[in-house]
C-alpha cells in the first residue's frame, strides 16, 4: 500500500511539473492589425488550454487586459476570453486552430499566437 501511495504521489508531482508557466513569444492581432507582439507568460491549463499574461507582474498584457485565455472545447476549436485589470471577464468568441501555424488560434476578428 505504501508503494502504491508513493507511486501515486510521484505521478502527481510529475504531472504538476509539466504544467509550468514559461515565457514565450506571442502575438495578438485585432482587426487584422498587430495589437501586441513580444513576450508573454504562457500558463498551461490542461488539454491544450492556456492563458497569456505579461511576464512583468502587475503590468497589462494588452490595452487594460491582464490576461487572455484560450479554452479548448473540441479538437481545433476554442473559446477565447480576456480578464481586465479590474477583474472583468470578456468573451472574445470562438477561435479555430490555424492550419498554417498550429501555434495560432484565429477568431472572426482576432488571432492569438504563442510560440
Amino acid at each position: 500500500m505504501k508503494k502504491l501511495l508513493l507511486g501515486f504521489a510521484l505521478l502527481l508531482i510529475a504531472g504538476q511539473s509539466l504544467a509550468v508557466e514559461k515565457t514565450v513569444k506571442c502575438q495578438i492581432d485585432s482587426d487584422n492589425k498587430v495589437a501586441y507582439k513580444g513576450k508573454c507568460l504562457f500558463s498551461p491549463e490542461g488539454k491544450g488550454s492556456f492563458s497569456l499574461s505579461n511576464p512583468i507582474n502587475d503590468k497589462p498584457l494588452l490595452w487594460e487586459l491582464s490576461a487572455v485565455s484560450i479554452y479548448v472545447t473540441d479538437k481545433g476549436i476554442a473559446e477565447v476570453s480576456s480578464l481586465s485589470n479590474e477583474g472583468i471577464s470578456s468573451r472574445w468568441g470562438e477561435a479555430k486552430r490555424s492550419e498554417k501555424d498550429k501555434a495560432c488560434w484565429v477568431g472572426s476578428d482576432f488571432k492569438i499566437c504563442a510560440w
